[in-house]
């Protein structure tokens, strides 16, 4: 079967997902409003209205396949270890389609091509909506975190409700970093039903690995006038060991030469499976697929020296409202724990897992365009008056 024809078909499928998708999904949360003229006071924030339920829990995200409990856990928290539609749509830009695109310098571990695709495991397409459980509480507008600390919950709720802790200004320096610990990783090519268990779905074609989402950021910010700075050095192949060391070393250099920067944000890819199976986390957006994101915030339990880390909490709460208000059902619940990933770099770093290595190539990059329409937004709203 072409790719042609095989793209033609998946495309009938959405179509007709469409169509049976039920009619609440329609009704999803509007975008978020610009944070500017929601300031409640110094130093705090209220980034839109919530709706209680009976429960009082918010009425936020339309989920189309599952509602997640605390016994869902284990599926939503696997982290990368290597391997509504809107009545009004806004318009973030166009790219060639990444199974379109051509490496210059594919390097020592190519994409596969179309003939060497093997039929492995089953996917499994999913939507993950809102969570329920002791861990899981609700921001003030839209999404959610997932406490894994020791840290009370109300404690967290009233941090989030506090400004990041960096300002944005006018200028032509760069303010934002986007780097890959683990560059390689990588996705499918497309919607299929079994994934190639052959493949560790890694690759140093830069047009098919997460350099290829961060480019995608990295177009949005630009357009929005916000300095950027794209790191691709690739610092898990051939060794995945020390990949966070090797990343660190490249962030404190830009960091040197650069002080302007303000945010840094670590780019992956989760890794969700099971059994036999790789799950495949997809939103529709404005009708298009997009794959489901999850924020990591670190928190120090006093062994990683990392005592700043609430500020980088302040900074995901505030972006994963903005980005679940412009987009709703995009984002997984922010997951806080007990991790370092190089956070303590700045008071505005934080690691963005961008679907799955179930989660096809065009699925991701559209979630990265989506990703850098928000951050943008969210951003701008920072600007110093």
């Amino acid at each position: 079967m072409t790719r042609h024809r095989k793209r033609k078909i998946a495309g009938l499928v959405k179509c007709c997902a469409l169509i049976v998708l039920p009619l609440s999904a329609a009704a999803a949360s509007k975008g978020l409003p610009n944070a500017v003229e929601l300031l409640k006071r110094a130093g705090n924030v209220s980034l839109g209205q919530k709706e209680p339920s009976d429960t009082g829990t918010f009425v936020s995200q339309p989920c189309y396949t599952i509602e997640g409990t605390a016994d869902s856990e284990d599926i939503l928290n696997i982290i990368s270890e290597g391997y509504g539609i809107n009545e009004e749509t806004e318009d973030v830009g166009d790219s060639t389609s990444p199974l379109d695109m051509v490496s210059d310098n594919p390097g020592e571990k190519p994409y596969p091509s179309e003939e060497d695709w093997k039929a492995g495991g089953s996917i499994i397409r999913t939507t993950y909506g809102t969570f329920s459980g002791t861990t899981y509480f609700n921001l003030e507008s839209f999404g959610q975190v997932n406490n894994k600390t020791s840290v009370p919950n109300e404690t967290l709720i009233e941090e989030s409700r506090y400004l990041p802790d960096f300002k944005i200004e006018d200028t032509d320096q760069p303010q934002v970093l986007i780097y890959h610990t683990h560059t390689t990783e990588s996705f499918e090519p497309y919607v299929r039903e079994f994934y190639d268990a052959g493949f560790n779905y890694r690759t140093t074609d830069e047009t098919k690995n997460v350099i290829m989402v961060g480019n995608e950021i990295e177009k949005q910010l630009k357009a929005a006038g916000i300095g950027v700075i794209h790191a691709t050095d690739i610092h898990d192949y051939p060794s995945y060991n020390g990949s966070y060391d090797r990343s660190r070393e490249t962030v404190t250099k830009i960091l040197e030469e650069y002080p302007s920067i303000k945010v840094a944000l670590d780019i992956h890819r989760d890794a969700i499976s099971g059994e036999g199976t790789a799950y495949q986390p997809v939103a529709e957006i404005n009708g298009r697929e997009a794959a489901q994101i999850m924020i990591i915030s670190g928190c120090d339990d006093g062994t990683l020296d990392m005592p700043d880390y609430m500020k980088n909490f302040h900074f995901a709460a505030y972006l994963q409202q903005q980005i679940e208000g412009d987009s709703p059902g995009l984002t997984r619940p922010v997951l806080f724990d007990y991790r370092k990933y190089n956070q303590d770099l700045t008071t505005g770093s934080l690691l963005i897992e961008v679907g799955s290595h179930g989660s096809t190539l065009e699925q991701v990059q559209y979630s990265g365009q989506l990703i850098g329409s928000s951050l943008a937004k969210a951003l701008n709203s920072l600007k110093e008056n």
